[in-house]
């Protein structure tokens, strides 16, 4: 589940690069949880020793059963993704819930990713708003995100344009590129925020700078139509073969509606 282990590795980096692996087994046969933890991101790594999922998985189990909410996710993470076990969604979600259940953020929004998608659980859109809202408080930016796109469209709560904008500004301020373009078209549209093509253009420039294809092609039809900028065919362009590259098919149809314009344009003159 992208998004989920973004804090593992700093908080796993220490043990995995400075723990003498002998002494890190021998306390982890012994019933350390975080010697456990630690050894199992090796495994799955392969630091220090060959890249083993099954092993890896093995060493995290042990650790979420001691209660250890990374390592439930962990574990939750490989079940979903059937990484080292076989893939099993109920298993899933019942590690997933033992790290919630402990205000785990990764944990929550993970969950609240399974009711989304029906996965281990009935589909059941509310449930997930309420995880992702747990998640969302505590500042994690995918949650953040998920729970404004809810408020967007109405899904699992009643539709709420002011809230929508106000939870993807939290997540585009930390830098989620899929805030980020959100939030423009919000300005863009005048949805819960005051109309503001400067303030439009700004975020989608942070994400296409980002890599975000959606917000390059928009920025590509901003320089081409003028609204809000000065005209600029070549920026106009330059936009959009970014997001032509990425297989963006909007993006794909303007460069070629430009380059059929362009040169009878030029003709007239």
């Amino acid at each position: 589940m992208p998004g989920l282990l973004c804090g593992a590795p700093g908080m796993l980096a220490h043990a995995a690069t400075s723990e003498n692996i002998d002494q890190l087994r021998q306390q982890a046969e012994q019933g350390n949880a975080n010697a456990q933890l630690s050894l199992g991101w090796m495994y799955l790594q392969g630091r220090g020793m060959a890249q083993d999922d099954r092993q890896a998985v093995a060493w995290f189990q042990k650790a979420a059963e001691q209660g250890n909410a990374l390592a439930q996710l962990l574990t939750g993470d490989a079940y979903a993704d059937g990484r080292g076990v076989v893939q099993d969604n109920r298993q899933a979600v019942a590690w997933l819930q033992k790290a919630a259940d402990q205000g785990y953020a990764p944990a929550q929004y993970g969950l609240g990713g399974m009711y989304t998608r029906g996965q281990g659980v009935p589909q059941n859109d509310h449930q997930a708003v309420v995880w992702f809202q747990k998640a969302g408080n505590q500042g994690f930016a995918d949650a953040q995100f998920s729970l404004g796109e809810a408020y967007r469209a109405g899904r699992g709560v009643a539709r709420d344009d002011r809230q929508a904008a106000a939870w993807l500004q939290k997540a585009a301020e930390q830098g989620n590129a899929l805030a980020q373009n959100n939030l423009g078209v919000m300005y863009r549209d005048g949805r819960g925020v005051a109309q503001n093509i400067e303030e439009a253009k700004k975020w989608w420039l942070l994400a296409a700078a980002q890599g975000n294809a959606k917000a390059q092609c928009t920025l590509g039809a901003l320089y081409f139509t003028g609204r809000g900028v000065t005209v600029n065919i070549e920026e106009a362009k330059k936009w959009w073969r970014l997001a032509a590259a990425q297989g963006n098919e909007d993006a794909q149809k303007f460069l070629q509606l430009a380059d059929r314009m362009i040169p009878l344009d030029r003709s007239s003159k």
